[in-house]
């Protein structure tokens, strides 16, 4: 059995600002590269850093597709998904942090 936990996330550079969805199964390493800028890519480029929506998915065939699903939904569809849990787009990366 897989006790693995994965994670689904949506990160922004600002409220209403670029968005980008990926997946793992450390989120706090992860969202912790992203936040370092050190490695570089799209999220380094944009500063596509803070951490406003998640979802932890049991089984990694779901979980791999539920991002691909959120990665071809409408821009408005992600920006409501997040702000029905996160309204203020606050990053949730120390509330995380301090939950595992």
């Amino acid at each position: 059995m897989n006790d693995n936990k994965y994670y689904v996330y949506i990160l922004c550079s600002q409220k209403y600002g670029t968005l980008y969805v990926g997946i793992t199964i450390d989120i706090a390493k992860r969202v912790a590269i992203h936040k370092s800028g050190l490695v570089p890519g799209f999220t380094k480029q944009y500063s596509v850093n803070k951490l406003v929506y998640f979802e932890i998915h049991e089984d990694k065939e779901e979980a791999l597709k539920r991002e691909k699903t959120l990665k071809k939904w409408r821009r408005d569809w992600k920006i409501n998904l997040i702000e029905r849990d996160n309204p203020q787009w606050l990053d949730l990366y120390q509330e995380l942090l301090a939950s595992i």
